[in-house]
């Protein structure tokens, strides 16, 4: 859930940013970024269940239940970990796949250096124009 809103404003983002740098292909930009953004957002995942199993002490060898994908779906309050993992590996993900669209919609589409303030910049924008959205003109 969180993930999916997070692809949405992600994509919005990256909308908005091909349009000011005057970019050609702004679809294919946009769908670049969510391909990356879901991609990176399994392997994270992937990540996670991984350490909840290991930190649960279960066998990831042959009698592995592939059916629990979810990391959120792991019983991880008597294990090593407690509330604290599920909480870490529900935001993780999202937070990860976030940070690597940056990098990309940074370096690749702004051609700018690597700094904070260029990995961040338009989310205000972004927020701004989906609250303008919402106005009605009179």
């Amino acid at each position: 859930m969180i993930s999916g809103i997070i692809m949405i404003l992600i994509a919005i983002w990256v909308y908005q940013t091909v349009i000011r740098a005057k970019k050609g292909n702004v679809l294919w930009w946009v769908a670049g970024s969510a391909v990356v953004f879901f991609a990176s957002l399994v392997l994270a995942d992937i990540f996670c269940i991984e350490i909840i199993d290991a930190l649960g002490g279960k066998d990831i060898g042959g009698d592995y239940d592939p059916s629990l994908t979810d990391a959120r779906d792991r019983k991880t309050q008597e294990a090593a970990g407690g509330l604290f993992m599920p909480a870490i590996c529900e935001l993780f993900p999202s937070i990860l796949s976030f940070l690597v669209v940056a990098v990309i919609r940074t370096q690749f589409i702004l051609k700018e250096a690597l700094t904070p303030a260029n990995l961040f910049s338009g989310i205000k924008e972004l927020f701004t124009s989906i609250k303008d959205s919402f106005k009605t003109s009179n």
